[in-house]
């Protein structure tokens, strides 16, 4: 069962991934591709969408808990139900997930980091 106060209610439908010890929102503009600056040195940014980072950090990850994240994240395209801050509100979307990273601090204890971005395909 999802924690109501995580920002990160479920991943591809799994509902136990454990809350996060980061979550930053940011929300990014994709710009056409003839975007940019001209001569007069005015930016044309043209921006054609706009779409949702989330960067994402467990700290103190026990071997379970890195199973159940490092698991929900692993297809190429996960639906992921977050906390929007643009729509405050849980909303669910297409994201893809960037390089992930683990840092382990102590193996015979099982504790470490696991950090990685999701960005909204």
């Amino acid at each position: 069962m999802a924690n109501q106060y995580s920002p990160i209610q479920s991943v591809g439908g799994v509902t136990n991934i454990p809350a996060p010890s980061k979550y930053d929102w940011k929300l990014s503009d994709v710009s056409a591709a003839d975007a940019g600056r001209t001569e007069d040195a005015l930016m044309h940014k043209m921006r054609i969408a706009q779409k949702v980072h989330l960067e994402l950090e467990w700290q103190n990850v026990g071997d379970a808990d890195a199973e159940i994240i490092l698991s929900a994240f692993q297809p190429e395209y996960v639906n992921v139900n977050y906390w929007d801050y643009k729509q405050m509100q849980f909303v669910t979307k297409r994201f893809y997930v960037g390089d992930r990273s683990v840092t382990s601090y102590n193996r015979r204890l099982g504790i470490g980091t696991i950090s990685f971005n999701v960005i909204e395909q």
